[in-house]
């Protein structure tokens, strides 16, 4: 550890011995090149890490402490654990567990080596960060991270990260608050902006994937998007050739253990969503809730606006012809364009209301999905681009624009 001294600070503890949670020997957290004390503050200076397992700063236990402008470098020593680096924080360039409050105003983290993820809270710790510019370049590491039930509040950072998600969390989940900033991934196909195991809410920012999905929500947890502008450019051959589905938003169960089997929500209001390659929406092995609200949506050409459908369980999401998707998708003051599919095995209910407007078609290829109910009301319409199956049809069904073709409700051609 390397410490060039800030001003006005008091001292701190070094090289702590490894943490755990609750006396837990298969939880391990690492050790701390700088420990923060309870009610220390640190303003200016450089505190760097290069031993394997340590983070550069530290807080934990009953500690509340404070970063003013100081530069965090994580530059050499790796983890021992993947694992440990994804769901406790070893390793990590910032870490605060065990309750700890830590305050980060400005400055700069910079992570460069394995299972460096940049600041990280976790096992109820809570940290506040703003203005603060983080690039985490290593591998399995991304940005801004919380896991085992961490809290964290950001505001207005600049987050880059090249292998992981810029705001991503883990095992355990927690809770993350993001307002303004900008949050880009770049270099890797798993690096969406946004990963959540968690409670995900970003306000007012703009989040750019540029070689993966966008936003990936797994399990019982939710990213809520409002006044953002998110684009996604996943890599891989879109169409029947493609092993894989290639997707902007993706609302899954891995089956890992990482997240509780639940209900996935995705919800967005105002801003922009683009999707330079693939699907806009992929629901697989889950049950899940999509919101629109007055979002600006692009699709990329010839792909389609949601795909709700089984996978084949190659990478453990679910057993392969009983994996299918579950999906409640809510169009309020939206207008939205693209194809809906619905599997065999999956199920759909979409609801368009207050002043929404929907072009498209559902199932054109004459799939009889599980379950595809879609309900209009009297300040809505649905404009049909080609023929479309669903199972059950209600609300107000005069604003149904059949433009010439059919529409098919349990087999029966509705008039």
């Amino acid at each position: 550890m390397a410490m060039t001294p800030p001003d006005g600070t008091q001292g701190g503890d070094m090289g702590m011995p490894p943490g755990g949670q609750s006396g837990s020997s298969s939880v391990d957290t690492g050790t701390g090149a700088y420990v923060l004390a309870d009610g220390e503050e640190l303003t200016g200076g450089t505190c760097t890490s290069s031993n394997n397992d340590e983070n550069a700063i530290r807080a934990e236990g009953e500690t509340t402490a404070t970063l003013n402008d100081v530069t965090v470098e994580k530059t050499d020593g790796s983890a021992s654990s993947n694992d440990a680096s994804s769901f406790y924080g070893l390793n990590a360039a910032i870490l605060a567990l065990d309750n700890a409050v830590l305050n980060i105003n400005g400055g700069s983290v910079t992570a460069t080596t394995e299972g460096s993820n940049g600041v990280f809270a976790y096992d109820g710790a809570t940290i506040y960060i703003e203005d603060t510019d983080v690039t985490v370049t290593g591998g399995n590491a991304g940005g801004i991270e919380v896991a085992g039930g961490g809290t964290m509040y950001a505001t207005n950072l600049n987050v880059q990260s090249t292998v992981k998600a810029a705001i991503r969390s883990d095992r355990g989940g927690g809770t993350m608050i993001v307002d303004g900033g900008t949050y880009t991934t770049s270099g890797s196909s798993g690096a969406p902006a946004i990963y959540s195991t968690a409670d995900i809410t970003v306000s007012n920012a703009t989040l750019t994937a540029e070689t993966s999905e966008a936003v990936v929500v797994e399990g019982l947890n939710s990213v809520t998007i409002n006044n953002c502008d998110v684009t996604g450019d996943m890599e891989g051959v879109y169409g029947d050739e493609s092993s894989e589905n290639i997707h902007n938003v993706m609302l899954y169960q891995s089956m890992s253990g990482d997240a509780e089997v639940g209900t996935s929500s995705f919800t967005m209001t105002g801003g922009s969503l683009v999707s330079n390659n693939g699907d806009m929406f992929y629901v697989t092995n889950t049950h899940s809730i999509i919101t629109l609200n007055n979002v600006d949506l692009t699709l990329a050409d010839g792909t389609n606006l949601i795909v709700i459908a089984g996978n084949d369980g190659s990478r453990g999401w679910g057993t392969e012809g009983s994996n299918g998707g579950t999906c409640e998708v809510d169009f309020n003051k939206q207008t939205a364009t693209g194809n809906i599919t619905v599997d065999s095995i999956s199920e759909m209910t979409l609801s368009i209301s207050d002043g929404s407007s929907y072009t498209g078609t559902i199932n054109p290829d004459g799939t009889a999905a599980s379950v595809l109910s879609v309900t209009i009301d009297d300040t809505s319409t649905w404009t049909l681009t080609g023929d479309s199956y669903v199972t059950e049809l209600s609300g107000t069904t005069d604003n149904i624009d059949l433009n010439g073709y059919t529409l098919y409700v349990n087999g029966v051609a509705f008039e």
